[in-house]
């Protein structure tokens, strides 16, 4: 029996409250899904995640379960910079897996589905999956297209310098910033917002293809559609996350990272997921890794490309191909140190 079910049973004033908030009586009857997202007006990344959540809604009804929409706004780490608002960047992290874990343990949810594109706000969504320990599926929001010739927003610092040694004029310089950032979705290099994307596939939280969609495409609404579809079978197969994440997907996601250049504020967020599970997970796995696991991608800021080209390419999957292939043969018998702690 569906928990939302076995506490409708106990909790007699639910029925009542939900018809109030619009729920019809057939809607009570069936599976209740926890519809999250980070979404909110603070910066490119969380803006379009309404239109991504209303897509999901819809493609639960069709399935016959209904989604209920919960928000906690993310912050950029773009915007914070060169002020104060750095000192809160790190904070939002568990300020939004406290929220997400609150709103979901006060009402019974059956499974949940989570939007998020950035910083912080991927992995507050990793966390508070992870105590939720409900069937779920993460759906990154994508990434904002490349502006003209590739420009990229974190090229902005580079032609600031250049503005400020006398290189080029101010207008040229304005020029550069208004044509950074082109729309919603993350910015368009390996920072930690597409990194965090790229490991919440690797680890087996979001599905295989869609880290580094681009934002504004159709195939990241389709995602939306498969997500509702493969939540419906993980409420069936009753997959956690914690049957998911095992050790074994924390290697492979810090050997995709290697490959990716990743950000390195990786080291912040996936021990402090291994945590919440108990998996040992510190800096010297990375470091093992990274020490045999070269980088292959050539994306920004450590290579030439915007992060969509990373998806043209094949995206996660054909990283994961690589690495798990690449591993037993670039490192001899001896050193293949990166193995489950006893």
């Amino acid at each position: 029996m569906l928990k939302s079910q076995q506490i409708r049973e106990t909790a007699i004033e639910m029925d009542s409250l939900k018809l109030g908030s619009g729920w019809t009586l057939e809607e009570l009857s069936q599976p209740q899904i926890y519809l999250a997202s980070t979404y909110g007006e603070s910066h490119p990344g969380s803006v379009h995640l309404e239109k991504l959540t209303d897509r999901v809604c819809q493609a639960l009804k069709t399935l016959q379960m209904r989604g209920a929409r919960y928000f906690a706004t993310d912050m950029c780490d773009g915007i914070a910079q060169g002020h104060d608002g750095m000192n809160y960047s790190l904070v939002s992290r568990e300020y939004i897996a406290g929220l997400m874990e609150i709103q979901a343990k006060a009402s019974p949810f059956d499974g949940g589905i989570f939007l998020s594109s950035c910083d912080k706000g991927v992995p507050g969504v990793l966390l508070a999956m992870a105590r939720l320990d409900m069937p779920s599926v993460l759906i990154p929001g994508g990434i904002m297209k490349a502006g003209p010739d590739m420009l990229t927003l974190e090229q902005i610092g580079a032609y600031g310098s250049m503005y400020q040694r006398h290189e080029i004029t101010l207008e040229e310089f304005q020029q550069k910033q208004m044509e950074a950032c082109t729309g919603c979705g993350a910015c368009q290099f390996m920072g930690t917002a597409n990194t965090m994307q790229v490991l919440s596939e690797a680890l087996g939280l979001a599905l295989p293809g869609t880290a580094l969609l681009q934002a504004s495409s159709p195939e990241l609404l389709q995602a939306c559609d498969r997500a509702a579809q493969a939540l419906q079978k993980l409420i069936e197969l009753d997959l956690t996350p914690r049957k998911i994440l095992t050790w074994k997907s924390f290697e492979n996601a810090v050997m995709v990272h290697a490959a990716v250049a990743g950000s390195t504020n990786a080291l912040l967020h996936i021990p402090a997921l291994a945590h919440e599970l108990g998996i040992p997970v510190d800096a010297d796995l990375f470091d093992r890794v990274n020490r045999y696991i070269p980088y292959i991608t050539n994306i920004r800021p450590s290579g030439k490309y915007p992060s969509e080209y990373l998806h043209y390419a094949g995206g996660v999957p054909a990283v994961t191909i690589w690495t798990t292939c690449a591993l037993p043969v670039i490192m001899k018998p001896a050193q293949l140190s990166c193995r489950e702690p006893d």
